[in-house]
């Protein structure tokens, strides 16, 4: 419980950055309210019912070298519930091969970086020799890059790759189908300093970096229920169904936060939304030029959900090329679904020509496409088919985007930034905006003069 004289806080925000924050700055003393606009916490990894099923609004996954994200999970409780695979192992399907479906696999050895991938790659089918050993030259002069050099960002990743001789083939085949799922953009439409980091960090960092981890529950009992439970054990008042209208310094350089009938005091308050919603929000001064905030651009994701009368797919999830379809996750168990069938969560990143499209032409397209990539799924009855929009899912990874995104501490004393689309070095993933939580609380901390480490320096 904290006492009288504790600093006031209020992180505007439930998403897994304003939780973040709002956990550690309650577990240093603080007197934290958290307010969120939507009667649920977990920002755009959430659950909702549809009939008998809990359907998570999108796909997501993170990597072994996620460490933010995974402190998130333990700092919850749900680390039990969102394992990682023992080793990178991913089934790739094509489907336009000229002599019928080849499936490969990404998969790494027990040996250090880089020989950890050397096997998988020198027996990948959906690259020639030639092109396989191109891939081996281009990752040995992507892990010379920095990420953090400025001048990276403002280069697209295709031009790179061409410079470093990787065919279109080998860019579909190898680089898009990572980074397409990592950055939500193919090549050219992809910073190469966001492109060097998501490669460099989880393919030639450690031998287990890329090891993929996933909600075996759905997202919202960990991003909401346990959350929720997290943040109450810490003291945090959380206020759904909030938002905030306006924050503005009072006389004594405090602030105060106005909400729908109510006024928030506070000594320090963190800004944890999207970027259109921080530019409208921040009082006058607080950045040199929030005009910059609106030309970080957005990126739709779309995910397509078929549920089978029978069991079509025996592998947890796969990849797929020649065809629309990315990749394909098996989420049956997660979703509650009981007695005969197979749910099915396709999620289709980079989605900007098809996010507006009509259920039906949805179906017309990816019910084929799912029959040629299952064989199994041929004559098998549809028991639902839905789609889910996240029309601005993440913050677009264009190059140039890097001079845009702002870092936790603004002009104005007490004020602070958080969320995935802030300079935290990574792409928009969850992973970006556990850490974008960290920045905005550890910056608050040192301002209030209040002891603190850093999370991951600790667990280090």
């Amino acid at each position: 419980m904290n006492d009288a004289q504790s600093p006031r806080a209020v992180v505007i925000g439930g998403g897994l950055a304003g939780i973040t924050a709002a956990l550690e700055l309650a577990d240093a003393g603080l007197d934290v309210t958290l307010i969120e606009g939507r009667p649920r916490l977990g920002g755009r990894a959430f659950s909702f019912r549809r009939g008998d099923l809990t359907v998570d609004n999108g796909q997501h996954v993170y990597l072994r070298c996620c460490t933010a994200y995974s402190w998130f999970l333990d700092r919850v409780g749900g680390a039990e519930l969102a394992p990682v695979q023992d080793r990178l192992d991913v089934p790739v399907l094509d489907v336009a091969h000229p002599r019928g479906p080849r499936l490969g696999r990404l998969r790494r050895d027990a040996l250090p970086v880089p020989l950890h991938l050397a096997r998988s790659l020198a027996t990948y089918p959906h690259l020639s020799l030639a092109e396989r050993a191109s891939v081996g030259r281009a990752a040995l002069a992507l892990k010379k890059l920095d990420p953090a050099d400025p001048a990276l960002d403002g280069v697209d990743f295709a031009t790179w790759l061409g410079r470093h001789g990787q065919s279109g083939r080998t860019i579909e085949a190898l680089w898009d189908l990572v980074g397409v799922a990592t950055l939500n953009a193919t090549a050219p439409h992809a910073s190469l300093g966001l492109a060097a980091m998501v490669f460099k960090t989880g393919l030639l960092s450690e031998a287990g970096a890329a090891d993929i981890g996933w909600a075996r529950v759905p997202l919202g009992h960990l991003h909401d229920t346990l959350a929720r439970k997290a943040l109450d054990a810490a003291g945090v008042r959380v206020e759904t169904r909030t938002k905030a209208d306006s924050i503005s310094r009072t006389g004594d350089g405090s602030w105060r936060v106005q909400v729908s009938g109510e006024t928030l005091d506070a000594d320090t308050v963190v800004l944890a939304v999207p970027q259109k919603e921080t530019h409208d929000l921040l009082p006058d001064g607080a950045l040199d030029d929030p005009g910059r905030l609106l030309d970080i651009g957005t990126a739709p994701i779309l995910n397509v959900h078929v549920v089978y009368d029978r069991k079509v797919l025996k592998q947890p999830f796969f990849a797929a090329l020649g065809s629309p379809v990315q990749w394909v996750f098996d989420r049956t168990d997660s979703s509650g679904l009981t007695g005969r069938g197979q749910y099915l969560a396709l999620s289709q990143s980079d989605a900007g020509d098809e996010i507006e499209l009509p259920v039906a032409e949805l179906r017309a397209r990816y019910l084929p496409e799912l029959e040629k990539l299952l064989p199994a799924a041929r004559g098998a009855e549809i028991l639902d088919f839905f789609v889910t929009r996240e029309r601005t899912a993440t913050f677009a990874p264009t190059p140039g985007v890097g001079r845009l995104r702002p870092s936790a501490r603004t002009r104005a004393p007490g004020l602070y930034l958080a969320g995935a689309w802030t300079a935290t070095g990574w792409p928009a993933t969850m992973e970006g905006a556990v850490r974008s939580g960290f920045s905005a609380a550890g910056a608050a901390l040192a301002a209030l003069g209040r002891p603190h480490v850093h999370p991951l320096q600790e667990a280090a």
